[in-house]
């Protein structure tokens, strides 16, 4: 019988649920991913480490919807996503997701306020709506006065700016930032971190972040080790900064 604690535990944003990926076939046959269990809850900041090949960024192309699962179960506010068809995943990426990645990927020839306005035009917004919206997620990341800037114009601490301005400006469920900090110098890298945390702590973003650096996986309430495609271990972070 359920306690009363139980029964009011919110179900996860996110649950993985013996997840296997499986590159090739035979003898050439990769096994990414070995059978992941693993949840993330509503306002967390989870922090994914690993050596190269632990199985880490092929978990985080399947949680961004990017891949899929081999086998295991993957569910998206309970919704089974393993389920869903090409053009419900691309409406999951477009309305709940939200991505930052370490080389920015924002267009050269185009200004800051246009490449945050980019995903709302994906989502057929009006011109206005757009306009409004993107300088209010340029004014959260602390750009305001940059909007008609370039990339080339900008620093790169200012890009990733843009990038994460662009990837909260359709107010995702859950950002997922893949090395965010691994281009920048050390002083660009706290202040990124600074904002990310803002984010989670003040906008109650979800965050799950890759990264190699534990300077930077300390700023997170979770920080989970990947090895040989499993999970080796999942702890609280208890020196969060």
């Amino acid at each position: 019988m359920m306690t009363q604690n139980q029964r009011l535990l919110p179900a996860p944003l996110i649950e993985l649920t013996g997840i296997k990926k499986i590159y090739g076939k035979g003898q050439a046959a990769v096994h990414a991913l070995r059978g992941i269990d693993l949840t993330i809850q509503e306002g967390e900041f989870v922090a994914v480490m690993g050596p190269s090949g632990s199985g880490k960024s092929t978990c985080m192309n399947i949680l961004g919807c990017l891949d899929t699962a081999t086998a295991g179960y993957y569910r998206f506010r309970t919704v089974e996503v393993n389920t869903l068809s090409r053009n419900q995943l691309t409406k999951l990426r477009r309305f709940y997701l939200g991505f930052v990645f370490q080389g920015f990927n924002l267009l050269n020839r185009t200004s800051a306020l246009e490449n945050v306005e980019l995903p709302l035009i994906y989502r057929g917004l009006p011109a206005r709506d757009r306009h409004r919206k993107a300088l209010e997620a340029l004014a959260t990341v602390g750009l305001s006065g940059w909007e008609t800037h370039t990339p080339g114009e900008l620093s790169g601490g200012q890009q990733q700016r843009v990038a994460i301005a662009r990837a909260i400006v359709t107010e995702p469920d859950i950002l997922f930032a893949d090395e965010p900090t691994g281009n920048l110098d050390t002083a660009r890298s706290r202040e990124i971190m600074d904002l990310l945390t803002k984010l989670n702590r003040e906008r109650h973003v979800t965050i799950v972040m890759v990264t190699h650096e534990p300077d930077m996986a300390a700023y997170a309430h979770r920080v989970i080790h990947f090895l040989d495609g499993l999970v080796a271990s999942d702890q609280t972070n208890r020196t969060q900064r």
